[in-house]
């Protein structure tokens, strides 16, 4: 079963995300604030991506991304942002979330979008991994889908999993940014390469000793990132 939990007070627009991801398949539960969606997801946790807009009552987007987010590292998440608010992009995506969409949006970049987060999610889930990736100090459990530095873990997105998995197939090779864009988000995918840029920040801020110079995740001028043991 495809399940959405889609967050958005203006009914209107709530609607119209209903009625067309229905068509396509998907099943819904709506939530008109930020405290609904938790006391929904709370009682129902078997949802595959969630649907936030940022500006809610009470409870904003962003609170709940980075609530959900606590709760799931594999929930698909996918921010709703205003056209001109560069920033909210940015932020939801170090929040924790997986994509974002910007108002106004038609049915297909909808559905688009959409689709393309489930097929990672649903890909990600029929993995059955085994073994372990083990560079310096840093080991990758395959199977378990967890990241230790010196034997700590460290909480991944399944995106950042993702991205991390990659660089470990290839450690110290420049992988650029349409690479890295292709291998996680495939290669239909309708956004921007700077969603790679975010989400190389956020992970430095878990992995790095000093984020601001790193030592593993390191930028190769001009073409993208490397993984330096």
């Amino acid at each position: 079963m495809k399940k959405i939990l889609i967050v958005e007070d203006e009914k209107a627009i709530r609607e119209f995300e209903v009625i067309n991801l229905n068509r396509a398949g998907y099943t819904t539960v709506e939530a008109g604030s930020g405290e609904q969606a938790l006391e929904i997801y709370e009682s129902e946790d078997d949802f595959d991506i969630a649907l936030l807009d940022i500006t809610l009552p009470g409870i904003d987007g962003f609170e709940l991304c980075k609530t959900l987010r606590s709760k799931s590292p594999k929930l698909g998440i996918i921010m709703l942002t205003a056209r001109t608010q560069e920033m909210d992009k940015v932020n939801g995506l170090m929040l924790g979330a997986d994509d974002y969409i910007t108002k106004p949006f038609s049915p297909s970049e909808l559905l688009a979008r959409i689709d393309s987060l489930y097929r990672r999610v649903e890909m990600q889930s029929k993995k059955e991994p085994v073994g372990n990736m083990t560079l310096g100090e840093f080991t990758l459990n395959l199977r378990r889908r967890t990241l230790a530095k010196s034997g700590k873990n460290i909480d991944l997105t399944q995106v950042e999993f993702q991205i991390m998995e990659y660089f470990f197939q290839n450690p110290g090779v420049c992988l650029s940014r349409t690479d890295i864009l292709s291998r996680v988000w495939g290669d239909q995918y309708l956004g921007e390469e700077k969603i790679v840029d975010v989400n190389v920040r956020r992970l430095r801020i878990k992995i790095e000793d000093d984020p601001g110079s790193p030592k593993h995740l390191v930028t190769a001028w001009g073409v993208g990132y490397k993984w330096v043991v």
